[in-house]
C-alpha cells in the first residue's frame, strides 16, 4: 500500500507547484528612464532588454534596429504600456547577412530562454530600417509589425547617395565602405547590382500580411522619402500590404518620432491585438 499512496502523493505535490516561469534576464538591472533595464551578452554581442513595470499577458516585446535610446518616446510609451523592448549592438552591419544570422541568436535566446512572444514588433530608425526590414523579409513568421521611421530602405540610397552618384541624398563614401565590408561586396558594381535590399524584398511582408507604418519627413536630405519610404509605400500597396503613413511637411531627417506617439503605440497594439 506504501507504494501507490507515495505515488499519489507526489502527482498532488506536481500538480500543486508553481509552474517554472521564464528565465529571468542576466545581469543587475540598472535603469533606463524609469524602467528596469537588464544588459548581457547574446553570440558575443551586447544586449538590452528594458523589462515594463507589468508586462502584458504573452511577454510582447519590441526590438529597436539601431540607436537604442535616441528619439525614444515611443519605445518609453510602449514599455509603459506593458511591451518589453529590446536592443542587439550589431553596428556597421547595415542588415546585411551577417548582421541576420546575429538576430536569429538573439530571437532565440528571447523565446526559448526567456518566453518571450515568437513574433516581435519592429521599431526601424534611420539605418535601423536596414536590419528590421531585412530580418522582415527573411523571417514573416518571426515579425508582428514593422514601424520605420525616416528609415533607410534602399543602402543605394544612403550609404550610398550623392558620393556614390547613387541617389539624391547626401549619403557617405565613408559609411559605403563599411557597407562593402559588412555585405562581402567586391566591388561597387556588386553592390549596385544586389537585391539585398528591403525596397526590393516586400513580397513576403505582403504575403504575410505584416503591417508596417511608416512615418518621415518630406524633405528628407539623408534619406530621401522617394528613394525610400515613399517608395516602400507605393510597392508594398500594390502588393496588397497592409501599411499606413505618417508623412512630416517639411521636415528633415531629424528630429525623428512624433510629438504624439500614440499611434505608435495602437499600431502595435492592434497588431498584437489581430494574432499575428
Amino acid at each position: 500500500m506504501t507504494r501507490p499512496v507515495t505515488i499519489v502523493i507526489l502527482a498532488l505535490l506536481a500538480a500543486a507547484a508553481p509552474a517554472a516561469g521564464p528565465r529571468p534576464f542576466p545581469g543587475t538591472p540598472t535603469k533606463w528612464q524609469t524602467f528596469a533595464r537588464h544588459d548581457f551578452k547574446v553570440n558575443g554581442l551586447d544586449a538590452t532588454v528594458v523589462v515594463p513595470p507589468a508586462p502584458l499577458p504573452g511577454r510582447p516585446w519590441v526590438w529597436r534596429g539601431e540607436f537604442f535610446g535616441a528619439f525614444a518616446d515611443a519605445d518609453a510609451a510602449l514599455v509603459k504600456a506593458g511591451w518589453h523592448l529590446a536592443y542587439l549592438k550589431a553596428p556597421d552591419l547595415f542588415g546585411s547577412p551577417k548582421a541576420v544570422r546575429h538576430w536569429e541568436a538573439f530571437h532565440a535566446a528571447m523565446v526559448k530562454e526567456y518566453g518571450m512572444h515568437p513574433r516581435p514588433g519592429l521599431i526601424g530608425l534611420s539605418r535601423g530600417g536596414l536590419y528590421c526590414m531585412n530580418w522582415a523579409a527573411a523571417h514573416p513568421d518571426k515579425t508582428l509589425a514593422v514601424y520605420l521611421d525616416n528609415a533607410v530602405c534602399d543602402f543605394k540610397s544612403w550609404p550610398g547617395g550623392a558620393p556614390m552618384k547613387l541617389g539624391t541624398g547626401k549619403g557617405s563614401a565613408a559609411e559605403w565602405k563599411k557597407l562593402l565590408a559588412a555585405y562581402d561586396f567586391k566591388t561597387d558594381a556588386e553592390a549596385v547590382a544586389s537585391r539585398a535590399n528591403p525596397v526590393d524584398n516586400l513580397a513576403p511582408l505582403a504575403k504575410a500580411k505584416i503591417p508596417l507604418l511608416l512615418v518621415y519627413g518630406d524633405r528628407d536630405t539623408v534619406v530621401p522619402h522617394a528613394e525610400n519610404s515613399g517608395l516602400v509605400y507605393d510597392r508594398y500597396a500594390a502588393l496588397g500590404g497592409p501599411v499606413t503613413r505618417v508623412v512630416k511637411p517639411g521636415q528633415d531627417h531629424h528630429p525623428h518620432g512624433l510629438p504624439d506617439v500614440t499611434p505608435v503605440v495602437r499600431f502595435f497594439d492592434a497588431a498584437l491585438g489581430a494574432g499575428k
